[in-house]
């Protein structure tokens, strides 16, 4: 069984169920998908909403180990994203040798916001944790306690591993960052960084039109 989180915010509900379904319609194998919403999370999420955080799931992604019992592997995804692939194929990139697998990109955003004015921080390492292959057992130094209190920056910037020969990458293909990365045809995972399709002001953005058409397969009931 592949389990997947995946972040939730409210103001992008329609996100989350549109990946959900990228995902469902894909996959060659069984997988759990869970949602990382704050409204599910209030025992363990006691910190403040920062004034930089863009996103709900911007820290309570890193309770991913936690909520897998540190055991085993799990995915965590942001919600603003479209699957092209069969997960699987991820799934297989585990190794071992590893506790954290990302693309590694290399990332400076030009803008001040991104979607609804939230912020743009910029930082070293920015949107590695927007994917991540998380081995649990070699994650435990991520407890809730640790998730409310540390700073953005070492939860981001994997301050909280021993060092940094531990996190590994996975091929770009799987976070493909729409509107910065040149565009492509054949990629694995789309990121809406800036702005999904579902927001008025990016309906023309690179890959909007898959994104409707996923939608609409997920709305789709038969009647006959």
């Amino acid at each position: 069984m592949i389990r997947i989180f995946i972040g939730f915010d409210p103001r992008e509900t329609v996100a989350y169920h549109v990946l959900s379904h990228s995902i469902l319609s894909r996959t060659s194998q069984p997988v759990t998908i869970a949602p990382l919403a704050l409204s599910h999370l209030t025992k363990l999420i006691t910190r403040e909403k920062h004034p930089l955080q863009s996103t709900d799931f911007s820290f309570s992604r890193f309770l991913t180990p936690y909520l897998s019992d540190y055991q085993g592997w799990s995915i965590f995804m942001d919600c603003d994203m479209l699957v092209l692939d069969d997960i699987v194929n991820l799934w297989q990139l585990r190794d071992d040798s590893f506790a954290v697998q990302v693309v590694k990109h290399q990332h400076i955003p030009q803008e001040a916001t991104k979607f609804l004015g939230a912020p743009q921080s910029k930082y070293d390492k920015k949107n590695w944790s927007s994917v991540m292959l998380f081995n649990n057992a070699r994650c435990k130094a991520l407890t809730p306690d640790y998730v409310n209190t540390a700073s953005g920056l070492e939860l981001h910037q994997f301050k909280w591993l021993e060092n940094e020969t531990l996190i590994g990458e996975i091929p770009h293909r799987w976070n493909h960052l729409v509107d910065y990365d040149p565009p492509n045809r054949d990629v694995s995972l789309v990121h809406y960084t800036i702005g999904g399709p579902y927001f008025s002001k990016w309906q023309q953005c690179e890959y909007a039109t898959e994104w409707f058409a996923e939608r609409d397969k997920m709305l789709h009931a038969e009647n006959k």
